[in-house]
């Protein structure tokens, strides 16, 4: 029997890629890595009689350089004929911790044994599931050197560390943008493609990624999963807790670059910018105004139309947009989410807190381009601006009289209706306007006097 011994390192018969080459390749490349290397270690194992010779490090399955095993060959020529090879036992000698070959095979066989208590989710390594456990204790062990900010995982504190070092490695091969994460490449190729293929089981809506799918989702459930600490008041998305919140701490982190002007939200910081760039692209069919956002235009349409589509349901009351019912529904809560640094007055909108301001500061930012008189608020320019043009966009549907205000229009329909709104805290009487409550009042303090 003619044996030789030969010395083979398991680098000799593979291809090592470091981590971040690994990171590159695609799932169906890495599954093709995979499968060359069983077969590669089937032909290398059947050989026969193998030793150990000496285990520096272990190798890592998945494709990171870190190991350098030796195994020393015993080549026996007749042993090569019909001899069966043994997997598992040959695998194990190969490497230092059985565990491997074990995980390597339930991901073939799709076998799940680890069990979180918390949730019953299943796992097909242990690694997983502790991974999975830090969902529920909140255990962050990664933490950034340079912000001291902490993660549960480490691929998420690698990703983080990009937002400090501006590495973006993952680059689109259509227009070249660069990305720090995989996912967001893969994100954004979806804009160029087209694909959404996260499709709502209930309405057939498909979106391009699975966190805007599971927000969605919640339309239909109404599950608010988001949780207000201060005031808990419940949202469906992480990202409108967020925006909430800055109500309560007052951060305007989007600032206006041609006049420092800060803003709670992006969105509104657009919006914004437009007011410096005068643009109004969107115009009225019917009465030639013009807007700077569709969404105002269509807000507008509403006042020729009488459309009213958000009705609020405690007392049936329409409005003709979503932010109206929003600020009318706070009446019936009593809620006033606005709160003046100054005075701590508080206020149902920003809007009304933001005019309350100019009252402290003397600010009139609205000026008239006919007579250069100035205002606090747009709405008060708006309404002295028709006094010049004579326009008076509001009409009663009752006799048609027009009204150059909302407000006007609302105190006349009163005068159709009979309401009375305004009551006398002393003597409980009641009166269509305010200003007639005022006057009524002064009568109950004269008396005093």
């Amino acid at each position: 029997m003619a044996v030789s011994w030969g010395s083979v390192t398991y680098e000799d018969v593979t291809v090592i890629f470091t981590q971040e080459e690994w990171a590159l390749l695609n799932p169906s490349e890495k599954k093709l890595y995979r499968d060359v290397m069983w077969e590669n270690f089937k032909n290398f194992l059947s050989i026969e009689n193998i030793q150990e010779h000496s285990t520096k490090e272990q190798h890592n399955l998945h494709g990171s350089k870190q190991s350098n095993t030796t195994v020393k060959i015993s080549v026996d020529n007749d042993s090569l004929n019909g001899r069966k090879f043994q997997d598992c036992a040959v695998y194990n000698r190969l490497f230092t911790y059985s565990v491997h070959l074990q995980q390597h095979d339930r991901i073939n066989s799709g076998k799940k044994p680890y069990e979180c208590k918390q949730c019953s989710k299943t796992f097909s390594c242990s690694s997983n599931l502790r991974k999975h456990e830090r969902t529920h204790t909140g255990e962050k062990p990664y933490g950034c050197k340079q912000c001291s900010k902490t993660f549960s995982f480490s691929s998420n504190l690698q990703t983080h560390e990009r937002t400090h070092s501006g590495e973006k490695p993952y680059e689109c091969k259509l227009c070249s943008k660069t990305f720090g994460q995989s996912s967001f490449l893969r994100e954004h190729e979806r804009t160029h493609s087209g694909e959404k293929p996260y499709e709502c089981k209930l309405c057939s809506k498909t979106f391009r990624q699975s966190s805007t799918l599971r927000q969605h989702e919640r339309t239909h459930s109404g599950e608010k999963l988001y949780d207000c600490k201060q005031c808990s008041k419940t949202f469906s998305s992480s990202s409108y807790l967020r925006k909430h919140e800055r109500i309560h701490s007052g951060e305007k982190p989007y600032e206006c670059k041609l006049c420092t002007k800060t803003f709670t939200y992006s969105s509104t910081l657009r919006t914004h910018e437009i007011i410096h760039s005068g643009e109004k692209p969107y115009k009225c069919k019917l009465c030639s105004k013009t807007f700077s956002f569709s969404s105002h235009l269509r807000t507008h349409e509403r006042t020729h139309s009488g459309e009213k589509p958000y009705e609020c349901k405690l007392c049936s009351k329409s409005f003709s947009c979503s932010s109206s019912l929003r600020i009318h529904e706070r009446t019936h809560s009593g809620e006033k989410p606005y709160e003046c640094k100054l005075c701590s007055k508080t206020f149902t909108c920003s809007g009304s807190l933001r005019q309350h301001e100019r009252t402290h500061s003397g600010e009139k930012p609205y000026e008239c381009k006919k007579c250069s008189k100035t205002f606090s608020s747009s709405s008060h320019l708006q309404r002295h601006e028709r006094t010049h043009s004579g326009e008076r966009p509001y009409e009663c549907k009752q006799c048609s009289k027009t009204f150059s205000s909302s407000s006007n229009l609302r105190q006349h329909e009163r005068t159709h209706s009979g309401e009375k709104p305004y009551e006398c805290k002393q003597c409980g009487k009641t009166f269509s306007q305010p200003g007639h409550l005022h006057r009524h009042e002064q009568t109950h303090s004269e008396e005093k006097s």
